[in-house]
This record gives structure tokens, sequence and C-alpha cells, in this order.
């Protein structure tokens, strides 16, 4: 996945490592987005949306390796720290607002990304680190499908059919062999076969 968010940071621009993004700053709001999506109206009657709340984990997590990335540590270095961090957290909660809203204010307040916070909300939102990895790879593979379209030029069409992109992604991914080898090519091809642009 590192080597994955790399080419993609890549894309956008070729020295992004060291342009010093506020990563910190994507993070938390995509944390406010994903509390749309699991409800905290209680003036309103909401459903939660489980299947986006955790594409919400996994833009988290987009943002979150990103800001983790340091030109003096190689992306093996840093694949061994986030696997120490992953595995030895421990939940704290199970409630998914009270994760969210404790990576989010860590993040505000360091500026910076918790691996170990970020388990922790994985861990409430019932989201497996194999899980992730597959929406991962589908989220990855919508964000060079988005720039090959116009993303970055304003041209890309976000709402298809009465939809966003990211619902046909889940439908996709639901429907695809995550262990196929061509799997993010199956992806690529099955969003373009949907997209009307």
């Amino acid at each position: 996945m590192l080597t994955m968010q790399h080419q993609m940071n890549t894309r956008v621009h070729e020295d992004w490592v060291n342009q010093n993004y506020e990563w910190y700053r994507a993070v938390w709001i995509e944390c406010g987005e994903l509390m749309d999506h699991i409800g905290y109206k209680w003036w309103k009657k909401q459903t939660a949306d489980v299947e986006q709340v955790r594409l919400e984990i996994v833009d988290i997590w987009h943002f979150g390796m990103s800001a983790l990335f340091d030109p003096s540590i190689d992306i093996d270095g840093l694949a061994q720290q986030i696997e120490v961090e992953l595995y030895h957290a421990e939940p704290e909660t199970g409630d998914v607002r009270l994760a969210t809203e404790a990576l989010a204010a860590h993040t505000l307040q360091s500026r910076a990304f918790s691996v170990a916070l970020f388990a922790q909300l994985m861990l409430a939102a019932e989201l497996s680190f194999d899980e992730l990895y597959q929406h991962y790879v589908g989220k990855n593979v919508l964000n060079f499908f988005r720039q090959d379209n116009g993303y970055k030029d304003g041209s890309y069409i976000k709402e298809w059919r009465g939809r966003e992109d990211n619902e046909h992604l889940s439908e996709l991914i639901a429907q695809l062999d995550d262990s196929a080898e061509d799997f993010p090519d199956q992806v690529y091809q099955g969003l373009q076969q949907r997209y009307p642009g």
C-alpha cells in the first residue's frame, strides 16, 4: 500500500515527499466526513452507512500513510514501523464516533498521524486489515481513474447516475475477487465501463 500511495502522490507532484503538504488537515476533514456517514445527529433519524464509513477510513489511511513518509526512511522501514503500531494497538472503545474523535483530536493537536489511533478506529468499525487492503486497492485505482479523467483540471464527474463514484466503487469491489492478480485492472475496467464521460 505504501508503494501504491507513493505512486499516486508522485502522479500529483513528482517530489511530493519534500513538499510538506498538510496531510494532517486532510485526515481530520475525512474524519468529519466519516461522522456524516455514521450519523451523529440526535435530533433527526439517521441510518449509518457502514460501507461509506469504511471508505472514509480508507481515505484517512491514504492521507495518514502519506503523512508518515520521510525522505530518510525507505518504504520497507516505514512498513515495519506501521506494522508494529497496527498490530499492537488496543481498542479503547467500540464506538466509531469516539474513535474518530480521538484520531481527529490527536491529528489537530499534533499535526501528525497516529497509526495506533487509526488502528483503534479500524477495530471500532470492525474493519480487518485484509478489508482495509481490499478497499485501499480499490480506492487507489479510483484515484488514478479520477486523475486520468480530469480530476486535476476539474472536468471529472464525481456523480454518475445519481450516485457518487465511491458508491460505484463499493459495488464493484463486492463483485470482484480481490485475490485475483489483476484485481486493480478489473476495478479500473469496471469503473471505465460505468463512467459516463
